[in-house]
């Protein structure tokens, strides 16, 4: 129960259509959590690990048919279906409701309403948000402890307020043929049926911090980015905050806890957020960002103490594992931990692992880790004022045509540069792997609405800032013709971002190019690093062929937003195909 009105009559509303058992109201004390654990221990809804090893940590097994967001199923329901935009599965919202209504009606007979307050930002923000996620799954209240401030706190910064984002979820019946994830922007309202995923069904984390964030940002004037925050601390101790924009399972948390190759140097990383950045423009014109998030909700396969040894010091404990494989002694495994797959594992789906039998960890199994744990986060990460932002990044997996690093002309350019960033699916997605797609921002799945008018958002922030992050395109993935990467990336990729450093204090040496600023063959620290001179070259090289290439797609794909998109967007796609044309192999000096 709460003295909230408007809340308790929303939570009786809920409680009326999908008639559960009863009512709980999570209050997010340890005690609560661990009740949490010990019920779904019981019922075989997660299995123990091994807790000598891996103290209070856990393995859940998803239903085969449930594993990742399914996009397809994602609606954002708006009067107008304009307002969605083509990079958005859009429903009339009286249609959306007349058909979950109907799920919804008895779906948590018999079964446990959670209600669970949650605050999305440091406490006593005026940034942070509350939402209000009811849920019949004990799975998904664990997992939103680990992710938000839950509880009383959330309660109590919402007060009397009616300003929160309420989110029911119920699991159903999971059938895919059941399952829908529904935003309604204009009501801030969040309906999810069918799924257990963490990007389906926890819905304080693509859901509210979001896509709807999305749609209430551009409204009051911020922005809610799919975006990690790190600080980068220099030689004299300073420390310099970024934010970098990656798709799902595209090296997003190695670099947002990574462990720097010039450390010997004073060079560190700080980890503030891994993977969503709340940006303000304060009073000053400066933009500030918070991580609106408490936890990390990551990628296993591919994690290891040579890849992240950050990562895999924060989930040695308190932490809800996801479609892992399991080993006989209770530990968890997966492909890339480094080690050989024991004799007797078990894989994500329950059955003894052969070599023959495919994966023993799904590919996109999962951790859910409190961040405080993170050895390397930033005393900052929950300032309440945010972290000042001085590089904004764009980064995607590509294994050709984009440069090693690069630096837009200038605010205008650097959005052209984000708006047509193309990237390889992962499975983080359900659907195909490796095809290139276009992701502006990374925020293709996330957007709450048109994404013209995110663009034209992007344009409008950058007319308000007094001095302007610079922007960046960076690509740690680039293949030679024999399909090896030209970059050792990981722990090396601080190289690049000492790069951009000082190209932010104004000294890094580049040349100007027909696609940005590129650094100048001698301007990046390779000190140390065994590396071809000619793998650098091909590495900085313009591919103007490719780039040619590269504007004619985006050209099909900005097409596709007709009137809405900014004109400035246009123009930058006019100039960078002058540019190339104009192209030879001489460059100028910056």
């Amino acid at each position: 129960m709460t003295g909230n009105a408007a809340l308790q009559r929303w939570v009786d509303d809920c409680a009326r259509l999908t008639k559960p058992e009863r009512i709980h109201w999570c209050t997010g004390t340890p005690e609560e959590y661990r009740d949490l654990i010990q019920t779904m221990v019981r019922d075989g809804t997660l299995i123990e690990l091994n807790q000598q090893s891996h103290p209070n940590c856990y393995l859940h097994r998803s239903h085969p048919n449930d594993v990742a967001r399914t996009e397809n199923l994602t609606f954002i329901c708006t009067t107008n279906k304009e307002d969605a935009g083509p990079n958005n599965n859009w429903m009339d919202p009286t249609e959306a409701k007349e058909r979950l209504t109907k799920l919804f009606d008895g779906s948590m007979k018999g079964r446990t309403m959670y209600v669970v307050p949650y605050l999305m930002g440091p406490v006593g923000s005026q940034y942070s948000r509350v939402g209000v996620e009811i849920t019949d799954s004990a799975y998904v209240a664990a997992n939103m402890y680990i992710m938000t401030r839950m509880g009383e706190v959330a309660l109590s910064q919402l007060g009397a307020s009616e300003d929160f984002v309420p989110g029911l979820h119920s699991l159903g019946d999971l059938s895919p043929e059941r399952r829908f994830i529904m935003h309604f922007p204009d009501e801030r309202l969040i309906w999810s049926i069918g799924s257990g995923y963490g990007g389906n069904a926890l819905l304080g984390k693509k859901c509210f911090a979001l896509r709807i964030a999305s749609s209430i940002a551009r409204q009051e004037g911020w922005m809610a980015e799919h975006m990690l925050i790190i600080g980068l601390e220099d030689p004299s101790g300073q420390v310099t905050y970024m934010a970098a924009a990656f798709p799902s399972a595209s090296g997003k948390t190695n670099l947002a806890m990574m462990v720097s190759s010039l450390s010997d140097q004073g060079y560190k990383v700080w980890t503030v957020g891994d993977d969503i950045a709340w940006m303000h423009v304060d009073e000053e014109g400066q933009l500030r960002a918070v991580n609106p998030e408490a936890g990390f909700f990551g990628v296993a396969p591919g994690t290891s103490y040579a890849t992240n040894p950050i990562a895999m010091d924060t989930i040695r404990e308190n932490t809800i594992f996801t479609n892992v494989g399991l080993t006989p002694s209770n530990e968890p495994w997966w492909e890339g931990i480094g080690s050989d797959p024991p004799e007797g594992l078990i894989n994500w789906q329950g059955n003894v692992w052969s070599s023959e039998g495919g994966r023993a960890a799904h590919p996109n199994s999962r951790f859910t880790v409190p961040a405080r744990q993170c050895p390397s986060i930033s005393k900052q990460w929950e300032d309440p004022r945010g972290v000042p932002i001085a590089a904004i990044i764009w980064g995607s997996r590509r294994s050709a045509v984009v440069p090693l690093v690069m630096q837009a002309f200038d605010w205008q350019h650097g959005v052209f540069l984000g708006s047509g960033m193309g990237a390889e699916t992962t499975a983080a997605a359900t659907g195909a792997v490796g095809v290139v797609r276009r992701d502006p921002m990374a925020m293709l799945p996330f957007c709450g609405y048109n994404m013209a008018d995110y663009f034209q958002h992007w344009l409008n922030i950058g007319k308000r800032l007094k001095k302007a992050p610079l922007i960046f395109r960076v690509n740690w993935f680039r293949k030679d013709k024999d399909g090896k990467f030209l970059w050792p990336g990981y722990g090396e990729n601080i190289r690049v971002l000492k790069w951009i450093l000082e190209r932010i204090r104004g000294s890094g040496r580049a040349v100007e190019t027909a696609i940005g600023f590129l650094p100048s063959q001698d301007a990046i620290d390779l000190n140390g690093l065994e590396l071809a001179p000619e793998a650098l070259r091909e590495m900085l090289s313009v591919d103007k062929t490719g780039w040619i290439n590269g504007a004619l797609a985006m050209e099909d794909f900005y097409s596709q937003f007709g009137e809405r998109l900014p004109r400035e967007i246009w123009e930058e796609h006019k100039k960078l195909r002058e540019r190339l044309q104009r192209s030879s192999a001489s460059s100028t000096k910056a």
